[in-house]
C-alpha cells in the first residue's frame, strides 16, 4: 500500500472513531450524528435540554412517548392508564416482560424509584415534577402497576410523563456513592431499557451505542435497523458541513448558518428535511440584575434588535418571527399581540425613561461553536451600540451556561437560549419560563416576577378546562410581552440534514428526529 493511501486511511479512522468502510463493506451500520454542543452527561434525570436529548431517547424508555409532528402521545412502557375521579391518582399498567440492558425485568418498582430519584436529584426535569408529585408518593401496586398521586389536580401530568425516564433501580443502587443516588456513576454509564445500549462514553467527544435486540417493541418494523450509533460533539461548522458532504457524518441538527444549509441542499449526498417545529429562540435578560431590573431598559433592548435583518437576512427566511413566549403554532398565543419591532427611536425613548443608568458594558453570552448564537449576538451588539449601550460577546459551552442559570447571581446579563418542545403543552414554554415558582432552572433564567402572571400561570396549569387554560395563557403572554423580560426572536423551521442513505427518519418536535430505532441505511 502506498504511504499516502495509508495516511489517508489512518486519518479517516481518527476522525470517525469507527471502522472505515471497505470495498467489501460499502454500507457501514454505524449512524454518526454530530452537533456543536457537548454530550457531557448521560444521566437521564440530570439533563433536560434538547441538545442532549439523544441519549435519553435512545438509551432509555418512559411510560408514554411523544411521536410524529404534530406531537401525539403514544403508549410506550405502559399499555394504558386510568385517572381517579378527583384527578389526583394516575394508575399506569405496564407491559410485561420488558428487559433492561443487563437482562433484568423492568417492574413498577423501577418506575417508582425513578420518580423519587428525579425529585431527589433536583436537576433535569425535577423542577417540572416537583410541582406535580411529592417524594415517596409514587407507589408500585404490583409488579406491573404503578400509581402516581399528584399534589393537586393538574392539566399537564400526562404531557410531562414522557420525560420521566425509567432507570434500573437495582443497578443504580449498586453503584451509589455516599447517598448520591448513583449520580456520579450514571453520568457516564447506562441503566436503561432503550433501543440502544451504551457502548462507550467520553464527555469530550460523545457516546456510542449498540442495538438492543431484546427491546420490548421488537424490530419487526425495520428489517435492517441501524446496528450502532455514534453521537458526537463537533464545534466547527466547517468540519460539520465537510463531514456531511463527504459522508463521514450521517446527520446533524439544522441550526447551521443559512448559507451552509443551502450548500448541503445542493449536495448529491445530503437531503435536508424541512419540518415546522415549536423550538423558539430568545435572548434571556437577567431581570434581577441592574440595569435589566428596569422595564424601560428591557424594552429598549427589545426595540434595538433587528428581527427582520436576522430572520430574513442572516437566516434567509428559514425561520418564522415569534413575538411572544409561546410558539406561533401552539394554542394559547394571544393573536393580537404583535410584539417588538426593530425601532431605534422607540428604543432611545424607552431608554430615556429608565430610572437606572447603564455605566458598564453589557455581556452577551453565546453558545460556543454555535453560528446562529454568535450571529444574533453580533447583531444585538450592533443595535445596542446605536442607542449608546456598549456590549461584549462571551462564548461559553452550553452546559456551562445552563449551570450558571441555576442562580440569579451567576446567570449572565444576557444569553442566547432555545426553548425546545420537551412536551407539547404551553406550560413547557410560558409556565416553566415565566412563573417565579420555577426560578432556578435554565428555562426561567430571565428571573422574571409578576404576581398577576404567577396567578394566571398557576390557574392554567391546575385547570383541566381547555378554554379556561387558553384564556389564562393569552392574558399571561400579553402581560409578559409588555414587561419584556426576554427578547423573543423566532420559531424554528427544522432543516435537518441527513445523508441520503439514511431512511426512516421519524421527525417529532420532541427530540427533533434523533430517535434512531426507526432508521436504516439504504
Amino acid at each position: 500500500m502506498a504511504p499516502s493511501v495509508l495516511i489517508a486511511l489512518i486519518g479517516i479512522v481518527l476522525l470517525m472513531g469507527v471502522r472505515p468502510a471497505s470495498p467489501a463493506d460499502p454500507k457501514p451500520q454505524t449512524f454518526v450524528f454530530v452537533q456543536g454542543t457537548e454530550y457531557d452527561n448521560l444521566d437521564p434525570h440530570a439533563i433536560f435540554d434538547q441538545s442532549r436529548v439523544a441519549s435519553r431517547l435512545n438509551l432509555y424508555d418512559s411510560l408514554y412517548r411523544w411521536q410524529d409532528n404534530p406531537p401525539k402521545l403514544n403508549p410506550w412502557l405502559a399499555e394504558s392508564y386510568t385517572v381517579s375521579p378527583d384527578g389526583l391518582k394516575y394508575r399506569f399498567k405496564l407491559r410485561k416482560g420488558v428487559k433492561f440492558h443487563d437482562g433484568t425485568e423492568l417492574t413498577a418498582d423501577d418506575v417508582a424509584y425513578s420518580a423519587d430519584r428525579q425529585l431527589a436529584l433536583k436537576k433535569g426535569a425535577a423542577s417540572l415534577f416537583a410541582s406535580l408529585i411529592e417524594p415517596g408518593s409514587t407507589k408500585a401496586i404490583d409488579r406491573s402497576t404503578v400509581e402516581f398521586t399528584l399534589s393537586k389536580p393538574t392539566a399537564i401530568f400526562t404531557a410531562a410523563i414522557p420525560v420521566l425516564y425509567v432507570v434500573n433501580k437495582a443497578l443504580v443502587q449498586k453503584n451509589e456513592d455516599k447517598g448520591d443516588w448513583g449520580a456520579r456513576w450514571l453520568s457516564s454509564n447506562d441503566a436503561g431499557s432503550g433501543s440502544y445500549a451504551l457502548e462507550r462514553f467520553d464527555p469530550a467527544i460523545g457516546f456510542t451505542g449498540v442495538r438492543f435486540k431484546d427491546h420490548f417493541l421488537g424490530w419487526g418494523h425495520n428489517p435492517s435497523p441501524i446496528e450502532r450509533i455514534d453521537f458526537r460533539s463537533v464545534r466547527e461548522v466547517t468540519s460539520v458541513v465537510l463531514g456531511m458532504l463527504k459522508g463521514d457524518f450521517h446527520g446533524t441538527d439544522g441550526y447551521l448558518p443559512a448559507d451552509q444549509i443551502e450548500k448541503l441542499k445542493r449536495s448529491d449526498t445530503v437531503r435536508v428535511l424541512e419540518q415546522e417545529t415549536m423550538r423558539t429562540y430568545t435572548f434571556q435578560m437577567n431581570n434581577q440584575r441592574p440595569p435589566f431590573n428596569d422595564v424601560h431598559v428591557r424594552r429598549a433592548i427589545s426595540y434595538a434588535f433587528d428581527y427582520d435583518g436576522f430572520n430574513n437576512g442572516v437566516l434567509k427566511g428559514t425561520v418564522a418571527r415569534n413575538p411572544t413566549p409561546l410558539p406561533n403554532n401552539m394554542w394559547g398565543v394571544p393573536k393580537q399581540v404583535k410584539g417588538y419591532t426593530y425601532d431605534l427611536e422607540k428604543a432611545k425613548a424607552e431608554l430615556a425613561q429608565a430610572a437606572v443608568k447603564i455605566d458598564r458594558p453589557l455581556k452577551i453570552h453565546i453558545v460556543a461553536g454555535n453560528a446562529q448564537s454568535e450571529q444574533s449576538a453580533t447583531l444585538m451588539k450592533a443595535g445596542l451600540e446605536k442607542i449608546g449601550i456598549t456590549a461584549q460577546i462571551v462564548p461559553e459551552p452550553w452546559p456551562t451556561l445552563t449551570g450558571r442559570a441555576q442562580k440569579a447571581e451567576t446567570t449572565p446579563d444576557m444569553w442566547t437560549l432555545w426553548i425546545s418542545t420537551l412536551y407539547a403543552d404551553p406550560h413547557n414554554w410560558i409556565g416553566e419560563g415565566y412563573s417565579s415558582k420555577h426560578w432556578g432552572t435554565w428555562k426561567s433564567s430571565s428571573w422574571y416576577k409578576n404576581e398577576r402572571v404567577d396567578d394566571l400561570l398557576d390557574r392554567a396549569v391546575k385547570s383541566r378546562d381547555q378554554s379556561e387554560r387558553t384564556k389564562a395563557y393569552e392574558e399571561a403572554a400579553t402581560l409578559i410581552v409588555n414587561d419584556a423580560p426576554s427578547v423573543w426572536i423566532y420559531n424554528t423551521k427544522e432543516y435537518g440534514p441527513f445523508n441520503k442513505r439514511v431512511k426512516g427518519v421519524r421527525f417529532c418536535p420532541v427530540g427533533s428526529g434523533q430517535e434512531v430505532r426507526w432508521m436504516s441505511f439504504e
